[in-house]
């Protein structure tokens, strides 16, 4: 009875654990205060009477979520499982596995001989693996380490005794496609001790069958090639669903060649989770015949934190107990805890129609994409291929499918590869749900991946989610197009414009292209600085326009510094309008840093020339009024009785010319200098039609025109409300009402100079 409370109480704790640890919980807004300290407390000494466990699990909440709180206005890339029923049963799975530990010797043999049998015995009938054993390890290619040190074992009867010397007389070789995951190889020896010379790399098709499919007939040739060489052939990898493509190698032929040279086959894959559905392909089904194979179940049934599995066969227990593939240790036995309890609750039925379901979302996404123009699937077998991959490719028809791209040049298959790899990222982004990744293939270059067996049960995949990824492709597709097509026409009008801008060659950039503002100046570090400011200055304008065009500095790896990055556009965009407005931004942007650059030295000049022609002034004025004149009391009288008709002019300093002027046009006009009248105003730009926005071409469709457009009737795209009549009205009485201010300020400084002497215009 104790056993019962103390498992009752472990399954409350694990929930209690689970909803604290959740996200968005009442308690977390509650214990603000107390998050608070312990984020400021961290890193910090030990509490001395401790703290409870709902601190503590707050604490760990915190930490979870730090980063998230921190940018809560960036969007998160991060992709939490969706831990449903069956997730909690692997997680109390791990609670458990630490409470049965503390059982007593004999109870603890007993239950962990029953978990290991039952698991294997389930596993083995789920995947038609007949009379085979299973190891149960965290990484998943620790299972291919064991099955290696086993067939050593095997093949190598001193090994025991002499260890590595036992090599000298027949160097092992194990043998693995080109298409197997990156690193595979390397690890095994590794682990194993070996030269990387007891590795062989066996090609894929290049002319006949799949690209990714291992080529057997060199594979038979390299094999009695080693063999001619005195070395030992001791084990095959070979894929059930390559990593990067989903392909499955000929399993059939590679296992009567493996048995014509006593070879080990190993298998692994994704492709192996269709082997628990009742309807399985040939290809499949010659993966029950193989020697070992490593299944993933966490990742094909979303279950956190559950151990790797391989099955093989093998008649000499001592052989795999010396492999470590078994162990005599109770606690080992004690990692199947969480994938037995598991699949106890999901059961036959629930683990089929999980895997069923992923495989059917990839046929799902496969018919959606065959009628789509410009997108190119590739899957191994249309019918029951659980991985799809398909690309953008602007020169393939509608429903098209396979080959490569060799008819395009090394450039224009790097701006594919380059318009392939932001499509990916969009929609995994757009539709985090999906569970898309980019891949890179060494003939097909970038792809797009869709592997529902490796993300649906993760990420809670729904065919909702595939029609809307489906959706968001449709929208993304015309936009690639568009902007593929005038990628041209952009290089040659900002040529065209040259040497004001250049083009920089950027296949990297999913974009219209890359342009930077040049100056006409010999290069050096001042100029640098100034052209890095234009650049910048420039780009700040681009962000403040009336459009649809997404401008930026590009991403980090760049090399080029100092450029404009221009975005996705539509078919409608006038390229040659967009190009002539980012020149003459430039153009003004520099003339106006000219003009403040010489600011300084015009006013200085201007300033000295009016000194100086101030001192004549007065000079000028003591010869012609004479000395009395200038005597306070004296020049008064005599001014009084003899008034001097003074010839003295007013000027202006006009800080644009760096000059000084007469104001007699001032006086004469009765009107401030250097402001136009109203006929002499500029004329207004040219309007556009409502609604539509900057770089468009007129009458070209455009998107945006149907929906809300930030510009409202009346206003141009500028954004600049054009005056109504009365507004121009009112604009032209208060320019009339400014003229007579300033000429009534005129006439009441005149009536404020000394008597007996014309009044003077003041000096600007």
């Amino acid at each position: 009875m104790m056993a019962d409370v103390t498992l009752a109480q472990v399954g409350r704790n694990l929930s209690e654990a689970m909803r604290i640890l959740g996200d968005g919980q009442g308690e977390l807004e509650a214990g603000t205060e107390r998050l608070r300290f312990s984020r400021t407390s961290i890193p910090g000494p030990l509490q001395g009477d401790g703290q409870d466990v709902a601190t503590v699990l707050h604490l760990v909440h915190t930490l979870i979520h730090e980063e998230e709180e921190e940018e809560k206005d960036k969007p998160s890339q991060h992709r939490m499982q969706n831990v449903g029923e069956q997730g909690h049963m692997a997680l109390l799975g791990h609670s458990l596995a630490a409470y049965i530990s503390v059982l007593d010797r004999e109870r603890l043999r007993k239950l962990t001989t029953r978990i290991l049998s039952d698991t294997t015995l389930w596993l083995c009938k789920l995947f038609r693996y007949e009379t085979g054993s299973a190891c149960f390890h965290e990484d998943d290619r620790d299972g291919l380490v064991k099955v290696c040190r086993l067939v050593i074992n095997a093949r190598y009867e001193e090994y025991s005794t002499e260890g590595y010397a036992a090599f000298s007389g027949k160097q092992p070789v194990i043998y693995q496609s080109a298409s197997c995951r990156p690193g595979l190889g390397q690890h095994l020896c590794s682990q194993l001790g070996l030269p990387l010379s007891s590795l062989c790399t066996v090609p894929c098709n290049t002319v006949f069958g799949s690209q990714h499919q291992m080529d057997v007939a060199l594979l038979d040739k390299l094999i009695k090639e080693d063999e001619e060489a005195g070395k030992l052939p001791l084990l095959l990898v070979a894929n059930a669903g390559t990593p990067a493509a989903g392909h499955t190698d000929k399993l059939g032929r590679l296992k009567e060649l493996c048995d014509q040279h006593s070879l080990w086959l190993h298998v692994e894959g994704v492709n192996l989770a269709t082997l628990a559905l009742g309807d399985v392909t040939s290809a499949i089904m010659a993966a029950t015949r193989s020697d070992s194979m490593t299944l993933t179940p966490g990742q094909w049934l979303g279950l956190p934190a559950v151990t790797a599995v391989t099955l093989y066969r093998h008649e000499d227990p001592a052989l795999s107990l010396a492999a470590g593939l078994t162990s005599s240790q109770p606690l080992e036995k004690l990692k199947a805890l969480p994938l037995w309890l598991s699949l106890q609750n999901l059961g036959h039925n629930g683990i089929v129609q999980k895997i069923r379901h992923a495989t059917a979302l990839s046929q799902q996404l496969l018919q959606k994409l065959k009628p789509l123009a410009s997108i190119r699937t590739s899957v191994e077998d249309e019918q029951n291929s659980p991985v799809v991959l398909f690309k953008f490719s602007q020169e393939t028809s509608a429903g098209s499918s396979g080959g490569s791209v060799d008819g395009f040049s090394a450039v224009e298959k790097e701006v594919l590869d380059t318009f392939n790899r932001w499509l990916g990222e969009q929609l995994a982004q757009l539709v985090p749900s999906s569970g898309v990744d980019v891949v890179e293939l060494e003939d097909e270059g970038t792809c797009v991946r869709f592997s529902p067996l490796l993300t649906a049960a993760v990420l809670g995949t729904q065919q909702e989610d595939v029609e809307e990824m489906v959706e968001k492709l449709v929208e993304l597709v015309p936009m690639m197009t568009a902007t593929l097509s005038l990628r041209q026409d952009f290089r040659e009008e900002v040529r065209r414009r040259s040497p004001l801008l250049r083009y920089v060659e950027e296949p990297g950039w999913p974009g219209l292209g890359v342009v930077r503002y040049e100056l006409q100046a010999e290069a050096s570090e001042e100029r640098k600085q100034e052209l890095r400011k234009i650049n910048n200055e420039l780009l700040k304008r681009l962000h403040e326009l009336d459009t649809d065009i997404v401008f930026s500095t590009g991403p980090e790896f760049v090399t080029e510094e100092s450029c404009i990055f221009v975005g996705m556009v539509t078919d409608d965009v006038d390229v040659s309008e967009l190009v002539e407005t980012m020149a003459a931004m430039g153009r003004d942007i520099e003339e106006s840093g000219r003009l403040l650059e010489n600011m300084t030295e015009v006013v200085r000049k201007g300033i000295l020339e009016a000194e100086l022609q101030l001192q004549r002034a007065t000079e000028e004025k003591l010869l012609e009024e004479g000395m009395l004149r200038q005597l306070p009391l004296v020049g008064s009288v005599l001014n009084w009785f003899a008034p001097v008709q003074s010839n003295i002019r007013g000027r202006t300093f006009n800080l644009a010319a760096g000059s000084l002027d007469s104001t007699e046009t001032t006086y004469s006009t009765k009107a401030q200098a250097g402001i136009p009248s109203p006929q002499d105003a500029p004329p207004s730009p040219s309007k556009r039609p409502p609604g539509q926005r900057l770089f468009r071409r007129p009458g070209a469709r455009s998107d945006s025109a149907s929906e809300s457009s930030s510009v409202g009737r009346g206003e141009d795209a500028s954004g600049i409300r054009p005056p109504t009549p009365e507004a121009e009205q009112h604009s032209a009485s208060d320019v009339g009402a400014e003229n007579n201010q300033e000429q009534a300020e005129q006439v009441e400084a005149e009536d404020r100079q000394p008597e007996g002497q014309e009044a003077a215009p003041s000096d600007r």
